[in-house]
């Protein structure tokens, strides 16, 4: 396992899109061992099709990007990601992530261009925040991002997200309600800097 996976797990665990999706697990523990297994996904998706930058203690935290995808590398990644979900979720948290997902991505393709980068995932250690790392794992990719003329962009659940993503440059482009969870969602994005 990489050893960033436990930061971006306890990081997480009481996000509400995480919560929503792993709602089959018995207890605590599974919940957990889910949200595992969730995180050592996505981290190896964002090492073949995006990138991965951790901090100098790679077990402090990380950001997970994915970048545009050629259309068969796009289908075939969905299609994989999706099957690992199926079993990963179980029937009713699958059906709650499809439900999130597909809400989020039809109102996000008429804000961002087709070419931007993805924010998948960001997190620090809970007990590291406040000391300026999640800054700093985003700042290789984005001087990327500059350099390519793209532009960056994520979704968050929180305001304390979408605070601290404003800080670092981002510019909010909308809330929404995302019935599913029953909560709002802001989506920022940041244009190229020269």
């Amino acid at each position: 396992m990489h050893p960033a996976v436990p930061a971006l797990v306890d990081a997480l665990i009481g996000d509400v899109f995480y919560q929503t999706i792993l709602v089959e697990p018995a207890d605590d523990v599974a919940k957990r061992a889910a949200l595992t297994r969730y995180m050592a996904y996505a981290l190896a998706e964002a090492e073949r099709t995006g990138r991965v930058v951790t901090a100098d203690d790679p077990t402090v935290g990380a950001a997970l990007w994915l970048l545009p995808r050629p259309p068969d590398v796009e289908s075939r990644e969905r299609e994989a990601k999706h099957a690992f979900l199926a079993d990963l979720c179980g029937r009713r948290g699958y059906e709650s992530y499809r439900r999130i997902t597909d809400i989020m991505h039809a109102r996000a393709v008429t804000a961002i261009p087709d070419d931007a980068w993805y924010l998948s995932i960001l997190g620090v250690d809970p007990t590291a925040q406040g000391r300026g790392i999640g800054g700093r794992l985003l700042e290789p990719t984005l001087a990327e991002a500059d350099a390519a003329g793209a532009i960056a962009w994520l979704e968050t659940f929180t305001t304390r997200g979408a605070r601290f993503y404003q800080r670092v440059g981002f510019t909010l482009l909308a809330w929404h309600e995302e019935p599913t969870t029953g909560r709002g969602y802001a989506i920022l994005e940041r244009g190229p800097r020269r």
